[in-house]
């Protein structure tokens, strides 16, 4: 008997071992937060810096600017409804399906634009890559966010 409660209190001490742990190997380095901010604030910066010296339209800079906003949003839509969906959260598939839709048309509409776009192949380039690291630093900004909130309420 004293054998049978001995290893259920280790079994229970394994357990709160293991999911302290967990808890600790989920949280984000303070060198892997900053490089993620600087990497979005890199890229949005140098994006919204190119779009301020183009020699294009108003119209054509309020369109550029219009789908790094859109696709901002619509990634961290993605990277929530997965998180959200992982944990075991309710998300609809109407919800799921319209934030892959809606990240997949911003950056469809980037590539329509730059493909019409007037510009020499390097500006396109610039513009696409500032865009794209703009969206994965949002992602890693939004996993970085949810990952400390999630191990500061599991403190408490």
């Amino acid at each position: 008997m004293e054998n049978q409660m001995f290893s259920e209190t280790k079994k229970s001490s394994n357990a709160k071992k293991e999911k302290q742990f967990t808890d600790i190997s989920l949280k984000p380095t303070p060198a892997f937060i900053s490089a993620s901010w600087s990497a979005l604030l890199i890229g949005m910066v140098a994006y919204c810096i190119g779009l301020w010296n183009a020699d294009m339209l108003l119209n054509e800079k309020g369109y550029y600017f219009t789908i790094l906003l859109f696709g901002l949003f619509s990634v961290v839509s993605v990277q929530k409804s997965v998180r959200d969906k992982k944990e075991g959260l309710p998300v609809t598939d109407a919800y799921y399906g319209i934030s892959w839709f809606t990240t997949i048309a911003s950056i469809v509409l980037l590539v329509i634009g730059l493909w019409n776009a007037d510009l020499e192949l390097s500006e396109k380039g610039f513009y696409g890559m500032s865009f794209t690291l703009s969206l994965f630093a949002s992602v890693a900004v939004q996993k970085n966010t949810r990952d400390i909130k999630y191990i500061e309420e599991s403190e408490v």
